[in-house]
């Protein structure tokens, strides 16, 4: 070290304008450069929709028609401008209009928006522009529950009511009247109804589920009565202000568990399930809701009676059940138990009840690959398979019960990328898979209203998007858009290079992106940066759509590193059996997969292996510190950010899903205090202390461990910020350029820089 630290002196400092190059590569500066990307379809009745592209010019409104396959401008944007003009006595840009958002009369002939406070209708056909009186629309926005409440309501299917918590209970809200009914009486402090509660993410708005016809909802009640507090201190002149709330941890006697009901709304009677409580868990994590709706609840038409799932403490053991809405009394249909921990999907819920036919399709990894199975809902009898092969299911995103067709995304089933999702049909019987979205890259559909058409995006990390519109058979409708790259490009932009290589095992391909310089000198050797996420519910790379900016990777780039991303084995998306390969033992952090895959690719690349550099956030910051740590030959410099170092200072369904329960796996061989004696190299630990999902004090461990084990380290401290440091990322972002540059660039950084962020004005 003594050695590379003498060599790194003669490196020429890294000045302002150096940083100032860096910064162009950040997103706020290339996403303007980027033309016609970026579409979000306005789906309007009869299957038309609308959306707004940015143009080297401006922007552009777009009608789309699927039944006619006519695609044009929305309206003629010069006759609008200059109607706008004549209206509102200034010019305007026909390119730059003065609104992003349209509405459509319900007759399809007039345009509304809203412009210099004023809401207009605009008829293409006779150029009329007038100012729109109609209050329908708008009321009918502002009655959805986002308004008066900010947000903190849950509203019927019908539209016509709102549940919301008061006082530990569940009250209903009449939309048309206002009129307020308390619908539950027993809620107490810590044992309230449908609260928000998981760990570290919470709202005052209620979980819920209700019922199709706008009768009943599904809730619980949650009793947090004997789970552990934490706490968290603010910093500011005076006393500090105390921030508790409810935070179990592995290895707890008691955690947060809920007692499932049914409420009858109209009237205000609660019909309690006949099972015993469930622990505060999902089939996904432990976030039991999505978007305020719980979770693992799927109800029949008439509201008589839903089907849910129930997830042991440790993952491990889902019990299918159907309970009757009317008694409470349950139903036990069928329970799947695996040997690490269950999940039924990636970031959506791959099972569903059909109450119709009385099946259940389910979702599981008991193959080796996650695929859906036919399930009979009356017996709990497997009736068969649906999909098969070496691929996975990533998310179930339509049931046609009539057709007995089903339409999802799948990775891995296609040569190439297996992170690459398609979207595919199959019928119930397992028969008729259909490729439906052939092009070469990942992919994201969204449903037209019918859902007879869908709009797909697909791009590659070095491809851009294309948009096309297709019938639910795959045939293409019309490509709506192809995104234009030459102005960003002309800036000196250029993609990341996607990588393959062999595991640490070296039998098993994994997959990464690396970023260099734009300007490379021949026979030059230039450090590397690792940036990790190890998972195990993600991975470093993220997505794999097309991103001209993927944080600030290629900015490090710039300032004369080569930065890889490699998803090491045990992260998703493949295989059971590849993410299960860290189970019981986190620690391990694909570091292996690390290290092989920068030195395989540093056979074909101009890598210097001798300085390599890491850094993550969150369950990368723990990586970091891992790798500083157990491997401290070959990293040299790293940056940990936000680092859950002790899994058992870390919310409860987190350790236990991925280790186990504490009496069942060795968290101590994982806890990044215990390794502290072997630091070499220059390490960073950043946090900050108003953190409610990674409690600083996981960090404050490690220091103290590093200040026992005589070890020098630089921290940085965020008094008040939470997991992400807020209006302090930037900040973040410079002082992780510094240490680089400093520590294993071996040259001087500016003093003191500042990113200056741009708001996108397109």
């Amino acid at each position: 070290m003594l050695a590379f630290g003498a060599n790194a002196q003669q490196h020429a400092p890294v000045t302002a304008k150096d940083y100032e190059h860096a910064e162009s590569f950040l997103s706020f500066n290339t996403e303007p450069f980027i033309d016609r990307a970026g579409i979000r379809p306005n789906w309007l009745p009869g299957d038309k929709l609308w959306y707004r592209v940015n143009t080297a010019q401006g922007s552009e409104f777009i009608l789309v028609d699927p039944a006619r396959k006519t695609r044009s401008a929305a309206f003629d944007a010069q006759k609008l401008a200059d109607a706008l003009a004549a209206a509102g006595g200034k010019k305007y840009d026909a390119n730059k209009l003065p609104f992003q958002s349209i509405n459509y009369t319900a007759d399809g002939k007039t345009v509304l928006f809203t412009a210099d406070d004023k809401k207009w209708a605009y008829n293409p056909l006779t150029n009329q522009l007038t100012i729109d009186t109609a209050k329908a629309q708008t009321e009918k926005q502002e009655r959805s529950g986002r308004g008066a409440r900010g947000g903190n309501e849950s509203l019927s299917p019908d539209g016509k009511r709102a549940v919301f918590i008061k006082d530990y209970n569940l009250w209903v809200r009449d939309v048309a009247t206002g009129k307020q009914t308390q619908l539950t009486t027993d809620g107490i402090k810590d044992f309230g109804y449908a609260t928000d509660n998981a760990g570290w993410a919470s709202s005052d708005r209620p979980i819920v589920s209700w019922s199709p016809d706008s009768k009943k909802v599904a809730t619980f009640q949650q009793d947090q009565r004997n789970a552990s507090d934490m706490y968290l201190v603010t910093t500011n002149v005076g006393k500090p202000t105390l921030k508790a709330w409810k935070y179990p941890l592995p290895g707890d006697k008691e955690i947060i568990t809920i007692q499932r009901v049914v409420v009858d709304v109209d009237n205000a009677k609660v019909i309690r399930f006949n099972v015993a409580p469930d622990p505060h868990r999902s089939t996904l994590s432990d976030n039991i809701s999505s978007g305020g709706t719980l979770n693992d609840i799927d109800w029949n038409s008439d509201g008589s009676e839903l089907a849910f799932v129930s997830t042991s403490r440790d993952h491990k053991n889902e019990k299918v059940r159907i309970a009757d809405a009317s008694t409470g009394t349950v139903r036990e249909v069928f329970e799947e138990t695996v040997k690490t921990q269950y999940e039924s999907g990636w970031s959506a819920i791959n099972w569903r009840y059909l109450p119709a036919s009385k099946e259940i399709i389910w979702f599981s990894e008991r193959d080796n690959w996650g695929h859906l199975y036919l399930y009979d809902a009356k017996t709990g009898k497997l009736k068969n398979q649906i999909t098969k092969g070496d691929f996975v299911v990533t998310k179930l995103l339509k049931v046609d019960e009539k057709t007995r067709t089903l339409y999802f995304t799948a990775g891995g089933r296609e040569p190439g990328n297996p992170y690459f999702s398609h979207f595919y049909k199959i019928g119930f019987n397992g028969k008729g898979l259909t490729l439906l979205t052939p092009e070469d890259g990942n992919h994201t559909v969204s449903f037209s209203p019918t859902e007879n058409y869908f709009v797909d995006s697909y791009s590659q990390p070095n491809v851009a998007p294309v948009t096309v519109l297709r019938d639910l058979n795959g045939k293409l409708i019309a490509t709506l858009e192809k995104t234009d790259l030459s102005r960003l490009i002309a800036t000196g932009w250029k993609a990341p290079i996607p990588v393959k290589v062999k595991a640490a095992d070296k039998t098993t391909d994994i997959y990464g992106l690396m970023f260099t310089p734009t300007k490379m000198e021949a026979g030059k050797k230039y450090p590397v940066i690792d940036y990790i996420y190890p998972g195990p519910q993600g991975g470093s790379v993220g997505s794999w759509s097309f991103s001209a900016s993927r944080g600030d990777h290629q900015a490090l780039a710039e300032l004369g590193f080569i930065v890889v991303l490699i998803e090491g084995t045990s992260n998703p998306l493949r295989s059971k059996s590849f993410h299960d390969m860290s189970y019981g033992n986190m620690g391990e952090n694909t570091l292996p997969d690390q290290i092989t895959a920068i030195k395989q690719l540093s056979a074909q690349y101009p890598m210097d292996t001798t300085k390599v550099g890491i850094w993550g956030h969150s369950g990368g910051g723990f990586a970091t510190a891992t790798a500083m740590f157990k491997y401290p030959d070959f990293f040299k410099v790293g940056i940990s950010e936000s680092g859950n170092h002790e899994n058992r200072n870390y919310e409860d369904d987190w350790g236990e899903r991925y280790n186990g329960l504490v009496e069942n796996s060795n968290y101590d061989a994982q806890a990044n205090q215990n390794f502290t004696k072997n630091l070499k190299g220059k390490l960073m630990l950043a946090h900050g202390m108003m953190d409610n999902n990674v409690p600083p004090y996981n960090t404050l461990l490690v220091a103290e461990a590093l200040e026992k084990a005589n070890k020098s380290f630089d921290l940085v401290i965020f008094p008040n910020s939470p997991h992400g440091y807020g209006q302090y990322s930037y900040y973040m972002m410079r002082r992780r350029w510094d240490y680089f540059v400093k520590n294993l660039l071996g040259a001087e950084p500016p003093y003191d820089y500042v990113i200056k962020p741009k708001t996108n004005q397109r």
